[in-house]
C-alpha cells in the first residue's frame, strides 16, 4: 500500500539550487517587467513611434539573443559549468536597463533591448540546464514550474512597482533607473550558485553544437515549437492592443501584472500535473488555447470584461506551456547533450520572434488587428497538430 506524499514534502525535497535559481529570476523579472510594459508607452508618447517599430526592436533583440543561448548551452556542454555564464548573463542584462533612462531615440532603445537580451541568451541554456541536473526526472515537471512560478512572481511585483510609482507621478526615466538595485542582488546571489553533481561523461565524441547530434524525436519537437511560435509575436503587441481598445496608460502595467499572476499560481501546478499525465496533454491544450484567445483578441472592439477575461486566459496559456517544454527537452535528450539542446530550444523560440513580431506588426498596421492576431492563432493552430500527431513524446520516470 503506497503512502501518499504532502506537496510541502515534495517542495522539501527539492535542493536548494532550484529555490536560489527561482529566487534570482524572481528578481530579475520584477526589474525586467518593471521596464517591458513601459516600453510600449515610451516608444508612442516619448519618442513617437507605432506597432512596426516596436515588432523590429523586438524581433531583433530576441533573435540576436537566440544566437548566444545555443553557444552558451554548447559550451556549458563541454565545459560543464553552467556558473560563469549565468553570472555574465544576469550581470550584463541587469547593468543596461538603467540605461533606458538616457535613451532619446529607438534605435537607442534597441542597442539597450539587444544588451538586455544577450544578457539572457548567456544565461537562459545553461540555467535550464543546471536546473535539469539539479533533480529527477520524475520531479524534473515540478522543478521547471516551481521555476517559472517565481519567473511570474517577479512579473508581478515589476508592473505593480511600475502602476505605482506612475500613481505617484514619478517620471518614465526615473522609473528605469530604479532596476539597477535588483539588478545588483541577483548578481550576489548568482554568485552563490553551485554546480550540479557531475554525471559520468559518456565515450562519445564531444558535444559541437550541432542539431545532428540529437535524436530525431527532439527534432520533431523543434518544428512543432517553431511553428507554434511564429504565431507567438511578442507580448508586447497585447498591451499595445489593450491600450488602443481603451484602457488607460496607468493600468497597462497592472494588466501586464494580472496575467503573470496568473501564470504564477498555476504554471507549478500544471508542470507538475505533466508529470503524471505526460507532457503532450498540457502543451497540446496550451497550444490550442492559445490559438483562440489570439483570435478572440483580434475581434474585440472595445476594452471591458471579455477583453480581462482572455487576458486571464493567456495567463493559463503560458502556465501550461512554459515548464512543460522546458521538461520536454530533458525527456527527450540525453543528459551530455542537454546543453546544447536547450540552446537550440532557445534558438528557435528567439529565430522565430524576429519573423513573428516583424510580420505581426506589419500586418497589424498594413491590413488589421484582426487579420494579424488570426495570423497568429492559425500558427498555433498549426502547431498544436503537429504536437498532437507527429512529435514522440518520452514517458517521465517514476518513483517507486
Amino acid at each position: 500500500m503506497s503512502k501518499r506524499v504532502g506537496v510541502g514534502t515534495i517542495l522539501s525535497r527539492l535542493p536548494r539550487t532550484v529555490w536560489l535559481v527561482g529566487l534570482i529570476s524572481l528578481l530579475n523579472d520584477a526589474a525586467s517587467d518593471l521596464v517591458y510594459p513601459l516600453l510600449p508607452l515610451y516608444l508612442a508618447a516619448v519618442i513617437g513611434t507605432g506597432p512596426r517599430t516596436l515588432g523590429l526592436i523586438e524581433g531583433l533583440a530576441e533573435a540576436a539573443a537566440s544566437v548566444l543561448k545555443l553557444v552558451s548551452g554548447v559550451l556549458a556542454d563541454r565545459s560543464r559549468r553552467t556558473k560563469p555564464w549565468i553570472v555574465a548573463g544576469y550581470g550584463l542584462a541587469g547593468l543596461s536597463r538603467p540605461l533606458f533612462a538616457l535613451a532619446a531615440s529607438w534605435p537607442v532603445v534597441l542597442v539597450l533591448r539587444l544588451t538586455d537580451r544577450v544578457g539572457k541568451g548567456l544565461r537562459s541554456a545553461p540555467r535550464d540546464l543546471l536546473l535539469a541536473g539539479s533533480v529527477s526526472s520524475a520531479s524534473r515537471g515540478l522543478a521547471f514550474g516551481i521555476h517559472r512560478a517565481m519567473d511570474n512572481a517577479g512579473a508581478v511585483i515589476g508592473p505593480l512597482v511600475a502602476a505605482l510609482l506612475l500613481g505617484f507621478a514619478m517620471p518614465v526615466r526615473h522609473i528605469f533607473m530604479w532596476t539597477l538595485v535588483p539588478a545588483l542582488l541577483c548578481l550576489v546571489m548568482a554568485l552563490l550558485l553551485k554546480e550540479p553533481p557531475a554525471t559520468p561523461r559518456p565515450v562519445a565524441a564531444p558535444a559541437r553544437g550541432r542539431l545532428s547530434e540529437l535524436p530525431k524525436g527532439y527534432h520533431r519537437f523543434l518544428i512543432a515549437v517553431g511553428l507554434f511560435s511564429l504565431g507567438n509575436s511578442s507580448n508586447l503587441f497585447l498591451l499595445w492592443r489593450a491600450r488602443e481598445l481603451g484602457i488607460a496608460d496607468q493600468h497597462i502595467p497592472l494588466l501586464w501584472a494580472g496575467i503573470s499572476a496568473i501564470t504564477m499560481l498555476a504554471v507549478a501546478p500544471l508542470s507538475a500535473l505533466s508529470d503524471r499525465l505526460g507532457r503532450r496533454t498540457l502543451l497540446v491544450g496550451g497550444y490550442l488555447a492559445y490559438a483562440v484567445v489570439y483570435a478572440s483578441i483580434g475581434q474585440l472592439t472595445a476594452g471591458g470584461a471579455r477583453l480581462l477575461i482572455l487576458f486571464g486566459l493567456f495567463g493559463l496559456v503560458l502556465a501550461a506551456s512554459e515548464g512543460v517544454e522546458r521538461a520536454v527537452v530533458a525527456d527527450l535528450v540525453p543528459p551530455e547533450r542537454r546543453g546544447s539542446a536547450y540552446g537550440w530550444f532557445h534558438l528557435t523560440l528567439g529565430a522565430t520572434l524576429l519573423p513573428a513580431s516583424v510580420g505581426f506588426g506589419w500586418l497589424y498596421e498594413v491590413a488589421s488587428p484582426a487579420v494579424a492576431f488570426s495570423t497568429a492563432a492559425s500558427a498555433a493552430l498549426a502547431g498544436a497538430l503537429l504536437m498532437l500527431w507527429w512529435v514522440p513524446f518520452e514517458r517521465p520516470e517514476t518513483t517507486p
